[in-house]
C-alpha cells in the first residue's frame, strides 16, 4: 500500500477513488449536501474548532495566524478526539473534508498540519 497519505478537500468536490477514508471535520453540516450523497466514512464534529473560535475567525484572512494558533491549542486539549481520529487514520489513505470556500485558510489545513507534526 505504500506510505499513507492525508489529503484535504472541499466536500463540494466529487468523491474520488483516491480519497481513501473520507472524514468531514466541520462542526456544522455543509449547506446543499445531502448526507446520503456525501460519500462519508465519518463525521468528526468533535475535532472541529469550538463554536466560539469558529465564529471569531469568520474566515477573515487577517485573523488566520491567530486562528491557527488558537485551534492548535484547542487540539492539544482535545486528546480524546485527536486520538480517536488518529486511530481511524492509522496506516490508511484519508481525506479530511471541509466546507469553507477558502482552500488555504480553513480548519482542515490546520488539523492536517497538527496531525502530521504531532
Amino acid at each position: 500500500m505504500g506510505t499513507p497519505r492525508l489529503a484535504i478537500k472541499r466536500i463540494y468536490e466529487p468523491a474520488a477513488a483516491g480519497d481513501g477514508l473520507r472524514i468531514l471535520v466541520d462542526r456544522i453540516w455543509p449547506r446543499g449536501i445531502a448526507k446520503a450523497e456525501a460519500g462519508l466514512d465519518d463525521w468528526c464534529r468533535e475535532i472541529a474548532p469550538s463554536t466560539g473560535l469558529r465564529r471569531w475567525f469568520g474566515h477573515e484572512t487577517e485573523r488566520w495566524e491567530e486562528f491557527r494558533r488558537r485551534y492548535a491549542a484547542e487540539l492539544k486539549q482535545n486528546h480524546a478526539a485527536v486520538e480517536a481520529l488518529r486511530a481511524q487514520l492509522r496506516g490508511r489513505h484519508a481525506t479530511l473534508l471541509y466546507a469553507a470556500k477558502d482552500e488555504n485558510h480553513n480548519n482542515a489545513v490546520v488539523l492536517r498540519e497538527f496531525l502530521l507534526r504531532h
